[in-house]
């Protein structure tokens, strides 16, 4: 057993080499020299203390990370509730694990949601999100700020494309399916399937029911509604589905809206909608 040292190498350094970076893993299991400790000097079971004490710490700052944030999203103006004692347990078992600053304020957003409206996060979703990457979570990001609410219905879709179901319009037309370009907007086909992948996302495609054309139809983004007339009656959109436990996420996500991805939305549909809004 030799020493590891990483003195001289900082964590946030990203020109350094694969074996330095790989070196400063030596600090994660107890094989880098710290103040007094030498783990050349040290037995196995001393080395695994000294692992197991560096751990336990870092699982601390976790939860004192995620509870500060926490504190900063809970009211002082609303009556909160006591948490179920299983699931108060279970989610900081799952939480002290968190390491990523970001997904810690995911897990802060969470416990302050369930102190103040309890039971909109079940457990199989925190056990989920102990899995979900950062680059998982900024995807859903992406795709959350591309979904629509369409009318009164509470679940985000998010919307592929629309066809034409029938009608005469549809023997006149080379095709009779319009995409929306998800892919020129920074979500291909690739990030569907890790959404698909991670539990979020519904990997088929479904379809509303064909849309009236005596009926506006209202799509509210996360700062944009617009509003739809049919120029026909033979219009349905295609779109995918989030799972539960991507609705349940969906309410604590921010996306960021897409200005040129709504513009084109907007000149996509004038084609077969009176777009307004």
């Amino acid at each position: 057993m030799v020493d590891v040292d990483v003195t001289q190498i900082q964590d946030g350094n990203t020109q350094v080499s694969a074996r330095k970076k790989t070196l400063l893993l030596g600090r994660i299991i107890g094989l880098a020299s710290e103040e007094d400790y030498r783990p050349s000097t040290a037995s196995v079971a001393e080395r695994a203390e000294h692992r197991q004490r560096k751990q336990l710490s870092q699982h601390q700052a976790n939860l004192e990370s995620i509870f500060a944030l926490a504190l900063t999203y809970t009211p002082s103006d609303v009556t909160g509730v006591e948490l179920d004692p299983d699931w108060r347990y279970q989610f900081f078992q799952m939480a002290e694990q968190i390491h990523n600053r970001k997904m810690q304020d995911l897990w802060a957003r969470i416990l302050a949601s369930e102190v103040v409206n309890p039971g909109n996060f079940s457990l199989r979703t925190l056990a989920l999100l102990t899995q979900l990457t950062l680059r998982e979570a900024q995807i859903f990001e992406k795709a959350l700020g591309m979904s629509v609410k369409i009318n009164t219905e509470p679940r985000f879709k998010l919307l592929s494309s629309y066809r034409i179901n029938g009608g005469i319009k549809q023997y006149f037309r080379k095709h009779t399916q319009t995409n929306f370009g998800l892919s020129q907007f920074g979500l291909p086909y690739s990030s569907i399937l890790t959404l698909v992948d991670a539990g979020l996302l519904h990997k088929s495609e479904f379809e509303t029911g064909l849309l009236s054309s005596n009926e506006n139809i209202q799509l509210t983004m996360c700062n944009a509604t617009l509003t739809l007339k049919p120029k026909d009656q033979h219009l349905l959109f295609t779109y995918y589905r989030f799972t539960t436990v991507g609705d349940e996420l969906c309410q604590l996500i921010q996306p960021k809206s897409d200005n040129e991805f709504i513009n084109t939305l907007q000149t996509i549909l004038a084609k077969d909608f009176i777009v307004s809004g």
